[in-house]
């Protein structure tokens, strides 16, 4: 597991980011199962990243429907976050992509 204090640092607004999130499912017999789900989207927004209740706002399209979600930072279950583009912003929180869902420059980490 990569360390947290990394991780914040890594991370900013604008970056095409990958979230490796723990699930666990019941299968058919009752058993529980642990798998990895994969989340990629862009981090609109990084709330309080150097304290125990930090998070990341990362924002994606699915099927022509945007879909977001709220990572806390410190949670158990986020097993590492990688970072694979970063787009050119100017602001620190980007929620004016949810209404105009602009294509920006990205190079590639």
């Amino acid at each position: 597991m990569a360390d947290i204090a990394q991780i914040k640092t890594e991370i900013k607004p604008g970056m095409t980011v990958k979230v490796y999130e723990k699930i666990k499912e019941l299968d058919t017999k009752g058993k529980e199962k642990d798998r990895i789900q994969v989340f990629e989207g862009m981090v609109i927004a990084l709330r309080s990243p150097h304290t125990a209740s930090g998070t990341v706002t990362i924002r994606k399209i699915s099927n022509g429907v945007g879909v977001e979600k709220i990572f806390p930072l410190n949670s158990p279950l986020i097993e590492k976050i990688v970072p694979t583009k970063q787009a050119q912003v100017r602001r620190a929180k980007l929620y004016y992509l949810r209404s105009y869902g602009k294509k920006m420059k990205e190079k590639k980490i």
